[in-house]
C-alpha cells in the first residue's frame, strides 16, 4: 500500500467516525426538538402587559399538550383536549402579525363578556369577590389585576362564538389583546403556561399559575 492509499484510508475511517459519532447526536436532538414542540416547551416575558402575575423576564414553563397532542411542527391533533378554559395562562400567536404572545383566557364560546373600567361581567356577573376590586376569580382561581395605568378600553355585552375565546392581559391599561387583535379560535392555542421558574432577582422558582 502507497502512502497516498495510506490517507486514503484514514481519512475514510476518520469519516466514519465522526459519522458514527454525530449521527446519534443529530438523531438526539432531532427527538428532543419534536418533544417540545409537541409536549412541553418554555416562554420568555417581553413585556409587563400580565403583571403582576407574570413579571418581564419572566421564564415560564409550557405544557404543549394541554389542549391536545400535535404531530410536531404542526396544529395538526393528534389527540384532542378542548381549548382553554376561563382563568388559564394561555400561549398562542396573535392572530394581528403572528407575534407569540402570552395572556390569560377570559371568557369562550357562548359567554356574554363585558369589560368596564378594566373590570369583567361574564353572563352578566361580576368576577370581583366582596370587597375585592382589583382581583377576579375563574372558579377557584383568583387573579390579581394591575388597575395602575386604568382599565384600557371596554368591551360593550358581546357573545363570544363558537370555537373561539378572548384572551385579555392582567395589566388591562397596558396591554395590547383580544380588544385590539379580536378573539383567538382555539385551534390556534400552543398550551397553557404552568409555572414561572425563572425570575430576575430571585433565580430558579417554581409559581404555578
Amino acid at each position: 500500500m502507497d502512502i497516498a492509499e495510506s490517507d486514503r484510508s484514514k481519512s475514510r475511517t476518520a469519516l466514519d467516525r465522526v459519522r458514527a459519532e454525530l449521527l446519534p447526536l443529530l438523531v438526539l436532538a432531532a427527538l428532543m426538538l419534536a418533544a417540545r414542540s409537541s409536549f412541553a416547551n418554555h416562554y420568555h416575558v417581553p413585556s409587563g402587559s400580565m403583571q403582576p402575575t407574570l413579571q418581564p423576564g419572566d421564564r415560564v414553563a409550557v405544557d404543549m399538550t394541554a389542549y391536545g397532542v400535535r404531530i410536531p411542527f404542526t396544529l395538526v391533533d393528534v389527540v384532542a383536549r378542548g381549548g382553554p378554559r376561563p382563568g388559564e395562562v394561555v400561549v398562542f400567536d396573535s392572530p394581528a402579525d403572528g407575534t407569540r404572545l402570552i395572556k390569560r383566557a377570559v371568557a369562550v364560546a357562548g359567554d356574554t363578556v363585558e369589560l368596564v373600567d378594566g373590570r369583567l361581567r361574564i353572563n352578566g356577573a361580576a368576577l370581583q369577590p366582596d370587597g375585592m376590586i382589583d382581583v377576579e376569580r375563574f372558579g377557584t382561581r383568583e387573579v390579581a389585576l394591575d388597575l395602575r395605568h386604568g382599565g384600557g378600553p371596554g368591551i360593550v355585552p358581546t357573545v363570544v362564538p363558537d370555537g373561539m375565546v378572548l384572551v385579555l392581559g392582567d395589566h388591562r391599561g397596558r396591554s395590547a389583546d383580544g380588544r385590539y387583535f379580536g378573539l383567538v379560535p382555539e385551534r390556534e392555542f400552543y398550551g397553557r403556561a404552568v409555572a414561572v421558574y425563572h425570575r430576575r432577582g430571585e433565580g430558579f422558582v417554581w409559581k404555578r399559575l
